[in-house]
């Protein structure tokens, strides 16, 4: 354990910041399966609809800093090959 100020200040920062990570990419990964469930039942309509939603979360995630910005558009543009390959 710490004993400087300044050290436990960094526990207690650095415990909170991962906790706020933890819940970001847990919502990333929750709104990608959304996605991918609605492409492998064919429903192009609430794929579109569910990729919107995941776009949008996955862009929050990466302006927060929780992904690299090359890392959000794989994701974004993987999913969105996968809407686009519904006939």
């Amino acid at each position: 354990m710490a004993n400087i100020k300044s050290a436990k200040k960094r526990i207690d920062v650095t415990a909170t910041k991962t906790e706020r990570n933890k819940a970001i990419r847990s919502k990333v990964k929750t709104v990608s399966k959304k996605v991918l469930a609605a492409v492998d039942a064919g429903d192009k309509a609430a794929a579109e609809e569910a990729l919107r939603a995941a776009t949008s979360e996955i862009n929050k995630a990466a302006t927060k800093g929780v992904y690299h910005k090359n890392n959000a558009a794989r994701k974004v543009s993987s999913l969105a090959t996968a809407v686009n390959g519904i006939k």
